[in-house]
């Protein structure tokens, strides 16, 4: 059985987005737990469907922005270790 893990030396642009994508989830389900108001849970279900989103088209607008930001890809990252 072959298990994954991604590289925590750094930040890359991957790693961000999952940390961000979990970060909003976690904090929007903890502010409708905590306030009672339905409404933050329609921003874990819009979170939820960006990642289905990116699953199935392979485009990430947090990602997107993310790397116009100056942060470096994880292939971006290898390829310059590799010269």
């Amino acid at each position: 059985m072959a298990i994954y893990r991604a590289k925590t030396d750094s930040w890359y642009v991957e790693r961000i987005t999952s940390f961000l994508a979990g970060f909003f989830v976690f904090f929007s389900v903890l502010l409708g737990l905590i306030t009672g108001n339905k409404y933050f849970f329609y921003f874990t279900a819009f979170v939820g469907f960006m990642l289905m989103f990116y699953a199935v088209t392979g485009i990430c607008p947090s990602s997107i922005l993310i790397h116009k930001m100056g942060v470096p890809s994880q292939l971006e990252r290898y390829c310059n270790e590799k010269k």
